[in-house]
């Protein structure tokens, strides 16, 4: 995300705002005339954020609720939190979703609002092959309030907060609308998707113009299933499944890769986010560590974002936890593989 004030004087009204600024910098806002996506920790948890093809590719209906606090030492923290929901239509071949995310930082007094809807088109490749294709169309409101901000006209010689301001305050609210297309190739043990955000590229200025650019991101991953059975309509499966990622936007890249580990109801799983690239001086570099448990229908995931760099160490690192309420209906889907209209389940972790 990007906030651009104009060059008036100026300054926070808590010091530790200016702490938030810089963690905008880290965040990878590398120009003032850019904005950047939020990141989730758990991209498989908030995976139609990640490829709109993902819905309807692991139930038959879901609900998922994510939280995320970025820099939680800081008194303005980064604060980001997402409704998804998907449904395989009657027609298996198709599902739609919705996904809705508000951002907050409390120190500068930004909030953004996006919801949109998505669509996925799932096709059979061969016996064992499949392919997911997705759209997504989205609104967007973002705005900034001024009750943290002192501007130098309210100081006295010493340094006293005076009267209102004479600045003219006129940041209008920002409405924008912005669209995606992704894909995902998949089979029993492997998956490697594709997907383009912001094709139109919005404007998120409030004075100067402030684009939104294209965010690409590639990933994929394959799962070595150690044990995998099904009783009763119960599934348990031992596995374990090495992941990797690349996103691209704005001129900023980060390439990451995990390694997940599940025991029925059980996952863990560790990413490493920050290696190096060529062209790509000195990312950030950050070691999550996440868990996950799914209880009947429910699955509870948490993360922890371990910044091994120094500025974000002494800030902290980042928690996220999701909640999702998945149904998977196994009498249909056997109804469907007598019909051979199913489609397999593509194999990615669940958090």
């Amino acid at each position: 995300m990007c906030l651009r004030l104009p060059h008036s004087s100026f300054r926070f009204a808590r010091p530790s705002s200016w702490l938030a600024l810089g963690a905008l910098a880290s965040l990878g806002v590398h120009s003032a005339a850019q904005a950047q996506d939020l990141y989730f920790a758990q991209p498989y948890a908030n995976r139609m954020y990640q490829n709109p093809a993902y819905a309807g590719l692991l139930d038959d209906y879901s609900i998922t609720l994510s939280y995320r606090n970025q820099f939680p030492t800081l008194a303005g923290t980064f604060q980001t939190s997402q409704l998804a929901a998907d449904y395989r239509l009657r027609d298996p071949r198709s599902a739609v979703g919705v996904l809705i995310n508000y951002d907050r930082t409390g120190g500068i007094g930004y909030t953004r609002l996006q919801a949109g809807g998505v669509y996925a088109y799932h096709a059979r490749l061969t016996e064992q092959l499949a392919l997911s294709g997705g759209a997504s169309v989205s609104y967007g409101l973002q705005r900034v309030s001024y009750g943290n901000l002192i501007f130098g006209d309210q100081l006295t010689d010493d340094g006293v907060v005076g009267s209102q301001s004479l600045e003219v305050r006129d940041y209008q609210p920002v409405h924008y609308f912005t669209a995606g297309v992704g894909g995902v190739l998949y089979a029993e043990r492997f998956w490697l998707g594709a997907s383009v955000h912001h094709i139109n590229q919005p404007d998120l200025g409030f004075i100067t113009q402030s684009i939104l650019p294209m965010r690409l991101n590639l990933q994929g991953g394959y799962k070595y299933y150690f044990l995998k059975s099904s009783v009763k309509g119960e599934s348990r499966e031992v596995s374990v499944a090495p992941t990797a990622s690349y996103t691209y936007q704005g001129g900023s890249q980060r390439a990451e890769a995990g390694l997940y580990f599940t025991t029925t109801p059980i996952t863990v799983g560790a990413v490493y986010r920050g290696i190096p690239l060529p062209g790509s001086s000195h990312p950030q570099q950050v070691l999550t560590a996440i868990a996950g448990v799914s209880v009947g229908s429910f699955r509870l995931g948490y993360s922890y974002d371990m910044s091994l760099s120094q500025f974000s160490a002494a800030v902290g690192g980042a928690h996220e936890i999701s909640l999702s309420l998945r149904e998977f209906d196994a009498l249909e889907a056997a109804w469907r593989r007598l019909k051979r209209r199913n489609y397999p389940l593509v194999p990615c972790p669940a958090f």
